[in-house]
């Protein structure tokens, strides 16, 4: 690896952690209210809406099995990951003629087939240029960098929706037009941070990996990552799209403002706390700040199917409590997938690791809208719960470190 460092660390992990704080700085103030522009703008039903997001991200995610796998044969990182991104920031400017939810599920997939390309390369380029001693804590800066990027972009919608509503309940078309336009900026600016990405070369001679055919990718790998697979499909089975906690904040009183607000608390303390939590992983083991992580996300669903109507205080203390969740496990378990993992399998496993949440969120989010139309909107959150305390049980019990 080079010898000039960022935080300690190879400036990959720098850069890779800027254009994802560009591009979230564009993504965050469009798609986290993409969910009210549905239902608000659009009339789009909650079933509806769980298909789009579900559609979108599990088909995309497809994708992200062959280019991690794509990554190792060809031992090139950057490229698929530039790729990537220049997919998504090309769609978004699209979202100005969403006049449809038809439309708006073209776009939407558009965004994530480039999420697609590059998330599996990406993070195995971030994971080729640390140390085995440094995993935690360089996946911790990266989700920390990625997050304050979301906190930008929240900051940024919340300021365009007062300049354009106020404080309306509902969400209008050109609002969501302007922040659009505005998003459009940061997503382009990242596609030039790849000019100071660099492909590790000390680490292992790509040219000497034995690269498995795509009908073999699983039998590459050993059984704890095959059972880690398994467990992560439990718990994203009841890990529906973000979009319906934006929806249970509105659908609990609370207005867009509101909404975006406590978006913006949950993503701060998320941004603060994912180096410290992957730091912490690097001493004392993956597990034991995934199991804590997702023991916090459990108590946050139940809590917000228990809320009542304007529960006030425990709404915005339950968006802090997601943050903390996603601090602890977001980063960890990134991390998790390289200790299970040969470096050779690299791009591979994280292929198959975010293809299964990938594919797995087309049936939770199903199930969360089908849920929330047919019992109530309480109901998705208390299946989520159940889910996380099963996957804690089968992550302490079926995997050791």
């Amino acid at each position: 690896m080079k010898s000039e460092r960022i935080f300690g660390l190879n400036p990959n992990v720098f850069f890779l952690g800027l254009i994802s704080f560009f591009t979230d700085v564009s993504s965050e103030m469009i798609f986290p209210i993409f969910s009210l522009f549905l239902f608000n703008v659009l009339h789009t039903p909650t079933m509806v809406i769980g298909l789009i997001e579900g559609a979108a991200e599990s088909i995309a995610s497809l994708l992200r099995v062959f280019s991690g796998w794509l990554s190792d044969k060809l031992g090139k990182r950057k490229s698929l990951t530039f790729l990537g991104y220049a997919l998504s920031a090309c769609a978004k400017p699209f979202m100005l003629l969403a006049a449809t939810w038809g439309i708006a599920f073209g776009v939407r997939f558009a965004d994530r087939v480039g999420k697609g390309i590059r998330t599996a390369p990406r993070d195995a380029l971030v994971a080729d240029s640390l140390t085995l001693e440094q995993r935690g804590k360089g996946f911790g800066i990266h989700r920390a960098m990625d997050t304050l990027g979301a906190v930008m972009g929240i900051v940024s919608a919340i300021v365009v929706v007062l300049w354009r509503q106020g404080g309306s309940w509902a969400l209008t078309m050109g609002t969501y037009q302007q922040l659009v336009l505005i998003g459009i900026i940061p997503a382009v600016l990242a596609l030039f941070v790849f000019f100071f990405i660099q492909e590790p070369k000390d680490e292992v001679s790509r040219a000497s990996f034995s690269i498995a055919k795509l009908n073999g990718l699983f039998s590459s790998f050993d059984k704890r990552f095959k059972i880690f697979l398994g467990v992560i499909f439990l718990f994203t089975l009841g890990n529906s799209s973000d979009a319906f906690l934006a929806l249970r904040a509105q659908n609990l009183g609370n207005s867009v403002v509101y909404v975006l607000l406590m978006l913006l608390l949950f993503n701060f303390v998320y941004a603060s706390l994912s180096t410290p939590a992957g730091v912490l992983s690097d001493k004392l083991g993956r597990k034991r700040v995934i199991l804590s992580g997702w023991l916090v996300y459990a108590m946050v669903y139940l809590g917000l199917a228990l809320v009542p109507p304007r529960g006030g205080w425990q709404i915005w203390l339950l968006f802090a409590f997601y943050g903390v969740y996603y601090g602890l496990a977001g980063g960890t378990v990134r991390a998790f997938v390289a200790d299970l993992a040969p470096v050779e399998r690299r791009g591979t496993a994280y292929g198959l690791f975010h293809g299964v949440v990938g594919v797995t969120l087309l049936p939770a989010s199903l199930i969360a809208g089908w849920l929330w139309q047919m019992v109530n909107p309480a109901a998705p959150f208390l299946f989520g719960a159940a889910m996380a305390f099963l996957s804690m049980i089968g992550l302490l019990v079926l995997i050791k470190e």
